[in-house]
């Protein structure tokens, strides 16, 4: 409910937004909360097939010329499609807007600033915006209709982060546009599957075999419709993607000192040109410290590197 009305509660034209509530075979009492916004909401019950599947039949049913996704468990804060719809209309070629988040612990009521760089334009045309631009969760995602169209239907095989799929290759269709301002609240609680600390074995196995299967079937996709893989723009796009899937399996099966190595080596050579000195120094150390220490002694290390460099983004976007 809190995230229909936050959305009803928009200071933007009524008559010129729809809201669409996909119930993809909820087995709670969703049908008996949603009547009291009576025609103000299309209401769309189907039976459970996952998110992609919710995505398209929203997306089928939906006559908007912008397509703004808003994920159950989250809500949009004032202002939101307002600033949305400027950035498209600043930015007419754009296929995707984005902008930052907060991120909601339900349990203890703290927040924190979800992670966020401020990429704008044609993404594949510098290797610097490829690597900066991260995929964020889907309510702090907007597209246009027309470059939405062109990734529609989702595979529906993929029954969780389908988000990610038309996020991958939207930056490859058209230009992106980003809002530096924070415009939705991520709620992270107990039921929430990708919650940090609330991930079993078996859920982060899940979660890695469906990343991987996306990342195949955007390079599919881009490969159909006659991108070039090879250029470095976009292997370097991958090799990220690559290198994170890669991290994250550590989480399952903590890497030997040699494969540490060989990681630490990949990364060094992918972002060397996009660091400053005291950043490759650092890169440095961290190549040369990894596989003394061992992955687990290491990992301490390298998550104050990642708070260090996002905070540097974040800097730098603000002054962008």
């Amino acid at each position: 409910e809190q995230a229909i009305d936050s959305v009803l509660a928009q200071d933007y034209p009524q008559e010129n937004m729809e809201v669409l509530v996909v119930d993809d075979g909820s087995t709670d009492d969703t049908a008996e909360r949603v009547k009291k916004y009576g025609d103000r909401i299309q209401y769309l019950p189907k039976p459970n097939g996952g998110q992609a599947s919710a995505f398209n039949l929203g997306f089928e049913r939906a006559r908007g010329e912008i397509i703004a996704f808003l994920d159950a468990d989250d809500y949009w804060l004032p202002g939101k499609l307002a600033q949305v719809v400027r950035a498209f209309e600043e930015h007419p070629d754009a296929g995707l807007v984005y902008h930052r988040r907060l991120e909601l612990n339900s349990a203890t009521g703290e927040s924190h600033e979800g992670n966020f760089a401020q990429c704008s334009g044609y993404l594949p045309d510098s290797t610097k915006s490829m690597l900066d631009f991260r995929v964020l969760p889907t309510s702090s995602l907007s597209f246009r209709r027309r470059a939405l169209a062109q990734l529609m239907p989702v595979p529906e095989w993929i029954t969780l982060q389908a988000d990610a799929y038309f996020a991958l290759l939207a930056v490859f269709i058209a230009p992106v546009a980003s809002v530096p301002e924070v415009l939705s609240v991520y709620r992270l609680h107990g039921k929430n599957l990708y919650a940090a600390g609330n991930r079993s074995t078996a859920q982060i196995r899940e979660h890695i075999d469906m990343r991987k299967k996306i990342v195949s079937a955007t390079r599919k996709w881009l490969g159909e419709h006659r991108f070039d893989l090879h250029r470095p723009e976009t292997a370097a796009f991958f090799e990220q993607l690559s290198l994170a899937l890669a991290y994250d399996e550590f989480e399952i099966e903590p890497p030997t000192r040699s494969e540490f190595f060989k990681h630490l080596r990949r990364r060094d050579r992918l972002y060397r040109s996009q660091f400053n000195w005291k950043l490759r120094l650092m890169n440095w150390f961290n190549l040369i410290a990894g596989p003394l220490v061992g992955y687990e002694r290491f990992q301490a290390v390298y998550q104050t590197e990642v708070r260090v460099l996002s905070s540097l983004r974040h800097v730098r976007s603000k002054h962008a």
